[in-house]
């Protein structure tokens, strides 16, 4: 049952749902906005459609919107430049900061940042254009896994099972960042980890377990075919529900995250022992998408969600005092 009055959503205002961009991830953000934009509107919030790779940031001041959902993923959107000019403009936006967004975009400042805080995540190495590749594979072992450390779904990622192949590897990951993440591979089960809120406020939503076929949650698997499997909540004992949800709101805080978030994380077989992957600060919203699926499973509607993250809207950096 919705929790909204026709008030509360009067108050939120003339509401601008961006979404598209220039990120490799267009295509999925077209279809997460889409769906945001539909689902505000059909609860009565005055929601318009823009898109920043069609139009500029004057036509964005010009349109003086209360506030703006974003509904974007990937560079130009994710990573904290959007949120600066948000900043910049004084429009009041949906989810992290500046700082949280470009840390969470970037999994390896995510990795530096989770260690410090004791959060696990998966051994590491970084590779530049003079990497010992033989040293990367002697450090973490095979398979691994190799991918452009600021890029989202998937793309660009390949795992490793034979050191011969390292090279390609590397040389697909450079099309996307010119440095390369290489990452442990964890056998194990896959989850994803939705949360919403700020600070002490952060809250896990239930866990959900993916089973891919063959393993391979891939893009196509992610967004478009129907064979993945989703568990929510995940099958799992309540000792290890509450270890996974304490990481992942430790991982979510320790970046500062704010607004709604989702951290993917994979359980080892061998122990159950928990690791964190990344952050992701803008999830996706499409009718495969996992935030609006753990909602679902705690009686809130994919609509009542949309109107939540988007009253939660807000400048970060305050508004500076007049001299």
């Amino acid at each position: 049952m919705s929790t909204f009055t026709p008030s509360d959503i009067a108050a939120l205002g003339k509401v601008g749902v961006l979404f598209g961009g220039r990120s490799a991830e267009r295509e999925i953000s077209l279809i997460s906005g889409n769906g945001v934009l539909g689902a505000l509107k059909s609860k009565g919030v005055d929601a318009h459609a823009f898109d920043p790779a069609e139009r500029s940031l004057a036509d964005l001041a010009a349109e003086k919107f209360d506030r703006v959902f974003i509904a974007l993923h990937g560079r130009y959107g994710e990573d904290g430049s959007l949120q600066g000019a948000l900043e910049q403009l004084g429009i009041p936006y949906t989810g992290s900061g500046v700082m949280a967004s470009a840390v969470g975009m970037d999994k390896i400042t995510t990795k530096i940042v989770w260690l410090a805080h004791g959060v696990p995540t998966p051994r590491y190495a970084v590779i530049g254009d003079q990497a010992d590749l033989d040293r990367v594979v002697a450090d973490l072992g095979l398979p691994l896994i190799v991918k452009p450390p600021l890029e989202g779904s998937t793309i660009g990622i390949t795992k490793v099972t034979d050191a011969s192949q390292l090279k390609a590897a590397v040389e697909l990951a450079r099309r996307y960042d010119k440095v390369v993440l290489a990452e442990q591979f964890i056998a194990g089960r896959e989850f994803s980890v939705p949360v919403l809120g700020a600070g002490a406020d952060a809250r896990a939503l239930p866990i959900i377990e993916i089973v891919a076929p063959e393993g391979n949650y891939d893009y196509q698997n992610k967004y478009f075919k129907d064979d993945t499997k989703y568990y929510c909540p995940a099958p799992l004992d309540e000792d290890i529900t509450a270890a996974i949800k304490a990481h992942v709101e430790n991982a979510y805080r320790a970046l500062g995250c704010e607004g709604w978030g989702r951290v993917d994380v994979l359980l080892r077989a061998s122990d159950n022992a928990p690791f964190l992957l990344e952050v992701n600060t803008s999830p996706g919203m499409t009718s495969h998408s996992l935030v609006p699926m753990a909602a679902r499973a705690e009686g809130t509607s994919y609509e009542d969600l949309c109107v939540r993250i988007l009253a939660s809207a807000s400048l970060k950096l305050g508004q500076p005092k007049k001299a």
